[in-house]
């Protein structure tokens, strides 16, 4: 099998309208399309990022709580490709996001940072 690339990044929100606002207002997200379906009492939205990358916001009734901390088995966090990470850090905390202070990956020195979405899912912006 040959991988091409990442196709989509699925995220189960508590509050659809919410989180939907969340990734379209503060990290510039595009709604491509958005459905609801009647059969699983659930809307999808299709969140492009940059029209190349494609984040599937989900809905359910009575979804479960995420747990994060402490490091929890499975996905631990995603994170977004940056030209300037005291920038986004400036951008996300004038909007009212609280992010954990900036810091350098000690592996490659890179600028990083991390944050929450409404749910709590944890995000990390990365110098590119």
């Amino acid at each position: 099998m040959r991988i091409n690339g990442v196709h989509h990044i699925a995220i189960i929100a508590s509050d659809y309208e919410l989180s939907k606002a969340f990734y379209q207002d503060v990290l510039g997200a595009t709604l491509e399309a958005e459905y609801f379906r009647v059969e699983r009492d659930s809307w999808m939205g299709k969140l492009a990022l940059n029209g190349h990358y494609l984040i599937e916001l989900f809905s359910f009734p009575d979804t479960p709580p995420r747990r994060s901390g402490p490091e929890a088995l499975g996905l631990r966090h995603l994170a977004f490709e940056v030209d300037d990470v005291p920038a986004a850090h400036a951008e996300l905390a004038q909007k009212g996001v609280k992010c954990e202070e900036l810091r350098v990956d000690p592996n490659n020195g890179k600028a990083m940072f991390f944050f929450r979405d409404p749910d709590g899912l944890p995000l990390e912006v990365y110098q590119s």
